[in-house]
């Protein structure tokens, strides 16, 4: 008799892509459905196109109406709103896609199979990589310069302005032509060579589309609240203003405290009383018209009155009038301003600091936490330059604990200084059951920097 047929255990194993055999029905049929949903894009790749870059247009304006200018939902601008997925819908997906896959396809017909390479025989394709040149090219030094931004500059007048004036769209553009079209190729002539060299034709407009919101969600994170700069947030592509407020956002990111100048005397100024309109003004217009420079303060009302302290520096010979002047000002007797000198630290030992930290720390309200994370500062030999506190509200209506500080030390820092520093708030965080600890790190005089913290 012939043997009965050996089965095999596992037989998945052996299936070829397609073959369902051992499937069961319900993953059998998400299969089925996920391959007709991805030929979609490879059938109708305008279709495709257009749809995404409709969609992420009214994304990213939403994002910004929302994060940046902070809207709530029913205060919503729908109209703007689907003006902008309007210019999404015809021109990034309609133009970009005619441009990209018929044009570009006619102009370099190996574009499609340049794409498709391994990239060992990319590199050997000395014929595809000019093609790859020529296409970046013609597509950020001459689409981008000559129909994207005009047609941008323009659209954002229409929808942004009460009374549009597209000459003056068109004028603000010449203007910012070399600031824009520089921030532009920073960020997308890397992002248009993979594009073009690996991204199938279907694909291309997609690409744009996806690196285009990832660049507003930046934006929106790193400048939640700027209402002054909404117009330039809308730009799906970089320009020379949203280049600058990335920049400005890191900077105040990396930020660290200087000690005081060498040369110059120092003054701290403090006072407090009942709180008015125009108290900074006339307390700061005091201190310049004395000849002083104020560098750090920080000025709050507490209840009905308004507390500042301040740091000013000065010329020395010019130090003792800024006292009396302060003294002796009529506007500013209700303030009962103190001034009096500052010494530099560790006079004729000074040391330069070496690093500089960023502190972050937020958990719920309990008496203590400032006293904990303060002594783990000091434990760590760090100085304390500068410290704010706040108490917010937080998830679920909790009452949270907020405190940000600026802390300095004199003393090089290398990877195991850091990994303790980082373990000792670790342990701190378990403690006092805190939600957020951030540690930034900027190195003045070391070759670290970056950013640690949960």
């Amino acid at each position: 008799p012939r043997p009965p047929p050996q089965q095999n255990s596992h037989p998945a194993t052996n299936a070829t892509w397609g073959d369902t055999t051992g499937s069961s029905p319900i993953s059998s049929l998400f299969e089925k459905m996920w391959k007709r949903l991805a030929q979609i894009p490879i059938k109708h790749p305008l279709a495709f196109g257009v749809g995404i870059s409709t969609v992420k247009t009214s994304a990213s304006d939403l994002l910004v109406q929302t994060v940046v200018e902070g809207r709530q939902t029913k205060d919503i601008d729908w109209k703007r709103n689907a003006a902008f997925a309007t210019f999404g819908c015809f021109y990034l997906g309609g133009v970009q896609y005619a441009i990209y896959v018929p044009i570009f396809g006619r102009l370099f017909p190996n574009a499609a199979s340049f794409a498709a390479k391994p990239i060992r025989d990319k590199l050997k394709d000395v014929k595809g990589m000019i093609a790859l040149c020529g296409q970046v090219f013609l597509d950020q030094f001459v689409h981008h310069p000559l129909m994207y931004f005009p047609v941008f500059y323009g659209t954002r007048e229409l929808v942004m302005s009460e009374k549009p004036d597209l000459m003056a769209a068109m004028s603000t553009y010449k203007t910012n032509m070399k600031e824009d079209l520089a921030a532009l190729w920073k960020v997308w002539v890397p992002s248009t060579f993979i594009n073009f060299a690996f991204m199938p034709m279907w694909a291309r407009v997609p690409w744009v589309a996806g690196t285009s919101l990832i660049w507003t969600c930046i934006l929106s994170a790193m400048r939640g609240g700027d209402v002054v700069h909404k117009e330039d947030m809308e730009a799906p592509f970089p320009t020379g203003n949203t280049l600058t407020l990335i920049k400005e956002s890191l900077d105040d990111i990396f930020a660290s405290p200087v000690d005081l100048e060498k040369h110059m005397s120092h003054v701290c100024v403090s006072g407090a009383g009942p709180d008015r309109i125009g108290l900074t003004a006339k307390l700061a217009r005091a201190v310049a018209d004395a000849g002083g420079n104020v560098t750090h303060s920080k000025m709050i009302r507490l209840g009905q009155d308004f507390t500042t302290l301040m740091h000013v520096s000065i010329e020395p010979e010019k130090q003792r009038a800024l006292i009396k002047s302060l003294r002796d000002n009529k506007d500013l007797r209700p303030m009962k301003i103190r001034a009096s000198s500052l010494t530099r630290r560790q006079t004729g030992k000074y040391k330069n600091s070496v690093v500089g930290f960023k502190i972050h720390v937020v958990g719920a309200d309990k008496p203590g936490m400032l006293a904990s994370i303060a002594e783990k500062i000091a434990e760590n030999n760090m100085s304390i330059e500068d410290v704010t506190t706040e108490i917010r509200r937080g998830k679920g209506n909790r009452r949270d604990f907020v405190v940000t500080a600026d802390v300095i030390t004199t003393e090089r820092m290398d990877q195991e200084g850091l990994d303790s520093l980082v373990a000792d708030f670790e342990q701190l965080k378990k403690e006092l059951n805190l939600s957020v600890v951030d540690i930034r790190i900027h190195a003045t005089d070391a070759t670290i920097g970056g950013e640690i913290g949960s």
